[in-house]
Order: structure tokens, then sequence, then C-alpha cells
């Protein structure tokens, strides 16, 4: 049975100093490559912002960031803007083992959705291509890593899970924002779809 490590959004806007920092998130990419050496498969996942996306708060000029508002596929949070396309803070952190990624599959790049999992966006109907790529790879084991654990590494192992692939989230090397309790929710909601946590 073939193995992948997904790599959820190392991206400095995810880090410390970022425009939507993750505490503590650059310290986990250390092990994140250590961890790389033992599948058959690596592939990062990357958010590309469009300029005024529509999960920005600025976006909503009678909203604050972390307000949550009804969209047309359901609750969204109304983050601060951030990996906007081709600006450094969409980049990879420099220190990410990226000679290393089979693949990289890009997110959140249409205006008028946001997309949390590395598998649809969040109206949970558009695909963003990673379930083909693995399938095609016959790829049946799936190993999560990265940020942040509460919203698009929780989202991704879900969906994962769901859709038949043995799923791990290696907890020790992911970080969460932790919202209003969203990771302990997070954390419960993966245990009950099967989700092995581990570490």
């Amino acid at each position: 049975m073939s193995k992948a490590l997904i790599v959820i959004d190392l991206q400095y806007d995810f880090c410390p100093g970022g425009a939507l920092a993750v505490p503590g998130g650059d310290q986990i990419v250390g092990g994140i490559n250590e961890l790389m050496h033992g599948f058959d498969a690596v592939v990062f996942t990357q958010d590309w912002h469009p300029e005024g996306h529509s999960s920005f708060a600025s976006s909503h000029p009678d909203h604050n960031i972390y307000d949550v508002i009804e969209m047309p596929y359901g609750p969204q949070v109304l983050w601060p803007e951030h990996c906007i396309q081709n600006t450094s803070g969409a980049e990879f952190h420099e220190d990410l083992n990226l000679a290393r990624a089979d693949a990289i599959i890009r997110k959140g790049y249409r205006s008028e959705v946001d997309s949390y999992s590395a598998f649809f966006e969040n109206d949970k109907i558009t695909p963003t291509g990673l379930e083909g790529y693995l399938r095609t790879r016959n790829i049946n084991d799936l190993h999560l890593a990265g940020l942040a654990t509460d919203f698009c590494v929780a989202y991704s192992a879900i969906d994962a899970a769901k859709l038949g692939f043995n799923t791990t989230v290696h907890t020790h090397l992911c970080k969460a924002i932790n919202l209003d309790g969203s990771l302990e929710t997070a954390l419960l909601n993966m245990k009950k779809e099967g989700v092995l946590l581990h570490g």
C-alpha cells in the first residue's frame, strides 16, 4: 500500500510575523522535513487567494476580522487578508524542503468561495484535484501535517477519511489558531470520522 504525506499550508502568512500568524507555526518545519523521507509521495497545499477574496473581512465593510457570516455555501469566518497570490506571504517557508514535493495543490483561488480542505472547496462540492492525483498513484494511506490544526488540517483530514483513505494527523507537527475553542472541536470531529491522531 502506497502512502503520501500531505503538508498543509506552510506559508509565511501563517507563520509568526505573517498576516494570519499561527503561534509557533514555523517550529514544525524541521520535523516535517524529517518526516518526508518515509513516504512514496509528498504533496504540498498552498493557500492562493486573489485580492478582494470573499473570505477577507476587508471585503465586508460592516464586519470585523473573525466574524462569522453566512455565505451561499454555509458559515464563513472572515479572515485578515492573507496568502494573496504572488505575494511574499503566500510563499512557502524557506526552510521547507520544496525539492521533495511531488505535487502542489493550490486552493482558495476562486474569489467567491474559500477553501480549507486539500480536497474540496468550502462548498464541499468543487474538487481541488488532489483525490484524483492520489487515486492514479494508487495511494490509500495519508498522513497530514501543517497549518492550522483546527482549520485546513482538520478539514483535509475529515474529507480524506470520508473519501475512504486511511488518514493519520501528526498532531505534534501541526499548530492551531484555536479560535473560540476551535482546536478541541476539530480534534473531536477528526476522531469521530476515524482519523488517527498521532503524536
